[in-house]
């Protein structure tokens, strides 16, 4: 049995620590290049805040009905049927969370670029595996460890943001960048196909905050603590993202904010030459901190999948000592450096194959709400989904529109994704059609 040790504020930091990796420091410049307009920029942040917020507000009804570990693949299961749980949790392991580990590690081996300016791409993929090797390690060894690890290395990132978001206001000089928030120029000509396009980096950068119900199995008052959480954490990320992004403004012309991949850094960098120089430390820890969440969260899914049978039942394995699933753990990281690998150096096209697949069974998960008013209309629900039906349905409808959207603006990552989920499909069938033929004899 995996132990209940998780509180309120472990569970929160959870949240905003899954939140705050790299995107925050990645995506602003690709997010400025597709709206290069000061208020559309500010909007777009606003919108990704809303839908992770409805999102929150929806699962809030979720967490109190299933208290424990699995998350979003217990609410798909339950709501429409073990394939679509299958799927889900197939996707997670070759998709989403796989994908962001690697994307994360890659960026993190970048960032240590800092202490050996000639690292070559070998070593920096080096680099990227065996930290991630080392986090699973440490994740393997107890939540404890983990819980520890997140509400250090988020601490620190939220100290970070802080610090460029004071420095903004504090420093900000109109005579060196002229902020301008008309909408009178620089708007594209097709607007919302724009506005959803530049969420892919927005979604990537505020997605994880249902990480907190992937470990609901191991939280203290559960039923509480984990709809608290994932609301709290999202207010949290929402309110430091567009303070962040308005400081980067405050700093930077618009037209070097598209232009460049290290945003925080050179922002800073204005103010003083080293300035560059501790922010890409800063940048380093806080996505080191989010790998390491990262490595504990996700392999709850399986640990639960195999559980209910019908996933590979090693996967349910729980260390005697440790008391955590290690071998989800383990195979958890052994795909994800091979993901790494073949991936290496396209961390754009990365963040497109993950939030597309990511956003995609969200939105069908917030639709689950729906269906459990319909089956379990007696149900306790120690929290209910505050403005139901038109929060839900906004989460969903945007969700929906953001992978309709992406699907056809960029098929070539979109379809991958798609492509991995029906040859999950297929083994979802095969194991079974094996387990029954297996009962037969």
């Amino acid at each position: 049995m995996l132990q209940k040790k998780l509180t309120l504020y472990g569970l929160t930091m959870i949240a905003v620590g899954s939140c705050i990796g790299s995107g925050i420091f990645a995506t602003p410049g690709q997010i400025v290049h597709e709206l290069p307009n000061a208020t559309l920029v500010l909007l777009v942040w606003a919108i990704g805040g809303v839908i992770a917020l409805t999102g929150a507000l929806t699962f809030t009804e979720l967490g109190g009905l299933f208290p424990r570990s699995g998350g979003v693949y217990v609410y798909l299961k339950e709501a429409y049927g073990e394939l679509a749980g299958f799927l889900y949790g197939w996707v997670i392991l070759l998709v989403i969370n796989t994908g962001a580990l690697a994307g994360l590690c890659a960026a993190f081996a970048e960032y240590m670029k800092i202490f050996a300016p000639h690292m070559t791409d070998g070593t920096k993929t080096a680099v990227a595996a065996v930290t991630m090797l080392l986090l699973t390690v440490v994740n393997v060894l107890g939540v404890n460890v983990s819980q520890g690890l997140a509400n250090f290395f988020t601490g620190l990132k939220l100290l970070a943001i802080a610090g460029i978001i004071v420095a903004g206001f504090v420093f900000y000089d109109p005579s060196r960048v002229p902020l301008d928030f008309s909408l009178a120029k620089n708007v594209p000509t097709h607007l919302t196909a724009a506005l959803l396009t530049g969420l892919i980096g927005v979604l990537f950068s505020a997605g994880g905050w249902h990480h907190t119900s992937y470990v609901a199995g191991e939280a203290i008052d559960a039923k509480r603590t984990v709809p608290r959480a994932m609301f709290f954490g999202v207010l949290i990320v929402t309110t430091m993202y567009l303070l962040v992004n308005l400081a980067y403004m405050l700093l930077l012309p618009l037209d070097a904010i598209a232009s460049t991949r290290t945003v925080a850094g050179d922002a800073v960098a204005t103010l003083a030459p080293w300035g560059g120089r501790v922010v890409a430390v800063a940048i380093a820890l806080s996505i080191f901190g989010t790998i390491s969440i990262y490595t504990m969260s996700a392999p709850r899914i399986y640990y639960a999948m195999a559980e209910d049978g019908i996933f590979f039942k090693q996967l349910a394995w729980v260390h005697p000592r440790w008391k955590t699933p290690v071998v989800a753990m383990l195979v958890q990281v052994v795909w994800a450096i091979a993901v790494l690998l073949f991936f290496q150096g396209y961390f754009e096209k990365i963040i497109t194959f993950v939030t597309f697949m990511d956003i995609a069974f969200m939105g069908l998960a917030g639709a689950a709400v729906f269906v459990f008013r319909r089956k379990m209309k007696s149900a306790e629900r120690p929290v209910r989904a505050w403005g139901y039906p038109v929060v839900p349905a906004v989460f969903v409808l945007i969700s929906t529109a953001f992978a309709v959207n992406t699907l056809r603006e960029r098929p070539e990552q979109a379809v991958p994704g798609l492509v991995l989920m029906a040859i999950g499909g297929g083994v979802f069938f095969l194991l079974k059609f094996l387990r029954s033929s297996a009962s037969k004899t």
